[in-house]
């Protein structure tokens, strides 16, 4: 059966959609990572997301608004715990052993369906439903009109953080919003890869933008550009060899991307 086969089918429509979502908002997010050196901050929320789907799993049969939950309350402590970038570390290393043990509890004392527990961890999206699209098309809408209005002042602070402070941008303000968007887009991202590969939608895209150009319009679409083909591209060939998993050919697109994106953003460096 041939990828145009497959397209006939609702869970197939309905992969490719959230995919496609799932991409988009991780492409816009991911230079911020790369800029504010959040990437240890996107591994935290994404494992401690399991946290909240285990505690959602466990409550309300509800992985997803577990994660969401879980998610919001994990940026809200990040950001009042490492205020400075120095304490952010730390207080990241410190929360997400915590958490991961809490998870660990709350997942032992699930008794439902075990692949609800697995996919937590390494994605299903093959079964997503279209109330989950409905939700993930809010987070989306939510994470990219928030990122419209503070685009600019969020660029600002993010590059020189020194000089915004002088000009009156209100740093901690935005990086509060900016972990409370991470957190979202993680948690949806989760849906597709899990929480142990959403890095590769949530930081490579930025990591390979930001090696072929210096220009924050063209890094961010750079970056949506090559999160969309990874997340997308990788559903098609996951459906078109069927013995190897979505997350795997999803991981490995984001990879090859980074590292043509390193050859030849390193020839244009030696050129110039």
């Amino acid at each position: 059966m041939g990828f145009t086969d497959y397209l006939r089918y609702d869970f197939v429509q309905h992969a490719l959609i959230a995919g496609a979502l799932v991409g988009a908002i991780c492409g816009l997010i991911s230079p911020f990572v790369i800029t504010r050196r959040a990437a240890f901050a996107v591994h935290g929320t994404a494992e401690l997301a399991f946290t909240g789907a285990a505690a959602g799993l466990l409550i309300a049969d509800n992985a997803v608004a577990g994660a969401l939950a879980g998610g919001l309350v994990v940026a809200g402590v990040i950001a009042v715990l490492g205020r400075t970038e120095r304490q952010l570390d730390t207080v990241i290393g410190v929360v997400l052993a915590f958490g991961m043990g809490v998870g660990v509890l709350l997942l032992s004392r699930y008794h439902g369906f075990a692949g609800n527990a697995v996919n937590i961890l390494f994605g299903q999206i093959f079964g997503v439903s279209w109330g989950q699209i409905v939700l993930m098309l809010v987070v989306a809408a939510l994470v990219l009109a928030t990122l419209v209005v503070i685009y600019r002042p969020l660029q600002f602070a993010s590059v020189d953080p020194q000089v915004a402070a002088a000009r009156g941008v209100p740093g901690g303000l935005l990086g509060l919003v900016f972990l409370v968007l991470l957190a979202l887009t993680v948690t949806e991202a989760a849906q597709i890869v899990g929480t142990l590969l959403v890095l590769s939608l949530a930081i490579t895209p930025g990591a390979a933008a930001v090696r072929l150009t210096a220009r924050p319009a063209a890094v961010t679409a750079l970056s949506v550009a090559f999160a969309l083909l990874a997340a997308v591209g990788g559903l098609a060939a996951s459906l078109q060899f069927g013995n190897i998993k979505a997350s795997v050919w999803i991981t490995g697109i984001s990879f090859a991307i980074y590292l043509l994106a390193r050859v030849f953003g390193g020839r244009s460096l030696t050129r110039r």
